[in-house]
């Protein structure tokens, strides 16, 4: 390959990411989800009254983008918060009636999606791109 960004194989990666999120965005945008939001519903459908410092960390974000991230999820009425009993410096986050009824509707888009990007691929293939990106995961995270 040459030294050109655009045959860097990073660069084809920022593509895919792009198509992803754009498909992600057109699925999750029928229930009035934005990109990123699931993440924080799935984790709440998980285990429902986090902080919002542990839903931050949770995704990778910075607390100040989780906490504009919830306060758009709350006006959309997905989320709601709550000072935890024991310790008021500490915001608990839980779903809404309309964030529960979305859970199988948001993993459904979730199956679309997959099934999209992988469409032609294998078993064999899908298991060794996944350790390929879990390998490229953490030899990021460590720089």
């Amino acid at each position: 390959m040459s030294g050109r960004i655009q045959e860097q194989v990073g660069f084809l990666l920022i593509q895919v990411m792009r198509g992803h999120r754009g498909r992600a965005a057109a699925l999750l945008g029928q229930f009035g989800v934005h990109v990123g939001q699931e993440m924080v519903l799935a984790a709440l459908w998980d285990e429902d009254g986090l902080s919002q410092s542990a839903l931050a960390e949770q995704n990778g974000v910075e607390p100040p983008t989780m906490t504009r991230m919830i306060d758009r999820m709350a006006r959309a009425d997905l989320v709601r918060r709550e000072r935890d009993t024991g310790d008021a410096r500490v915001s608990r986050v839980f779903l809404t009636e309309r964030g529960q009824r979305l859970r199988e509707p948001v993993q459904a888009a979730w199956r679309t999606l997959e099934r999209e990007a992988f469409f032609g691929f294998t078993l064999e293939e899908r298991i060794i791109i996944r350790r390929l990106l879990l390998q490229m995961r953490a030899n990021l995270a460590d720089g």
